[in-house]
């Protein structure tokens, strides 16, 4: 796959993406490795797809870990950053990635759990194992951050305002993070196809992506939304911490009505 990342740019770094067994977080986890950089790949239960990763990576000659943890359940956190400590020694690199909530008997309150309160918690945690020149990249969608503004599918409005909780939650650190030299931005993309959120939106309202995809022009797939990802945990930071990727004019369009 062509890579977004100069080669050698994540030399002797460590990132860890959350939710990276499959889909954009393996994807990213790919660029990253093949910039340089030590990966750890976290998975909540897909043990064998995480580890044919790894054992993908390290055949290119990269350095990558498989490290399984439920991010809404403080411990298993805990237990993810000792593993990175003990092998890596620190962490420069952070992707919160890993979301839900579509999900069935999962109890009415694990898209908040797991959209707001574990990406406070794996922030916490991951960023004490950062020193100056950290970044954080947190990936959401244009359903989710224009929230406020913009109405969403009833399907998907549970997950958009928890993820939207999130984001803000996290926002509110900017501050702390920068004085400690950490760098924050938030991805936000349309519905990206062939992920697992899109299956399942598709699943409760068939032909949502297709009429997406008309409004917007195009949809990124995984690997395209991957690499701006990718590219955000390098590139600086931008003044509002925030990267859109693809059409946002029905968005802010909409919210200027």
């Amino acid at each position: 796959m062509n890579t977004p990342l100069p080669a050698g740019s994540l030399a002797g770094k460590t990132a860890l993406v959350t939710g990276s067994s499959r889909g954009i977080g393996a994807d990213t986890v790919r660029y990253f490795a093949a910039a340089g950089a030590n990966v750890v790949i976290n998975y909540r239960s897909k043990a064998p797809r995480a580890e044919k990763l790894v054992t993908e990576l390290t055949e290119q000659g990269s350095q990558a870990i498989a490290v399984g943890a439920d991010l809404t359940d403080a411990d298993s956190v805990a237990a993810m950053m000792h593993t990175i400590r003990e092998r890596f020694g620190s962490l420069d690199v952070l992707v919160l990635n890993a979301s839900g909530g579509m999900e069935s008997n999962m109890g009415e309150d694990y898209a908040l759990r797991l959209n707001r309160d574990a990406q406070v918690n794996v922030l916490e945690q991951g960023t004490a194992l950062m020193g100056d020149g950290g970044r954080v990249v947190f990936v959401t969608s244009h359903q989710a951050h224009f929230i406020r503004t913009v109405p969403t599918m009833p399907e998907y409005e549970a997950v958009a305002l928890s993820k939207r909780a999130g984001e803000d939650a996290l926002r509110e650190r900017i501050a702390d993070l920068a004085s400690r030299g950490i760098g924050f931005t938030v991805v936000s993309g349309d519905m990206i196809e062939g992920t697992i959120t899109a299956t399942l939106l598709e699943r409760a309202r068939p032909g949502a992506i297709e009429t997406r995809k008309e409004a917007a022009g195009k949809l990124y797939n995984v690997s395209e939304f991957a690499a701006e990802v990718a590219l955000a945990a390098v590139e600086p930071v931008p003044a509002d911490n925030t990267r859109l990727v693809g059409d946002v004019s029905f968005f802010t369009d909409y919210a200027g009505e």
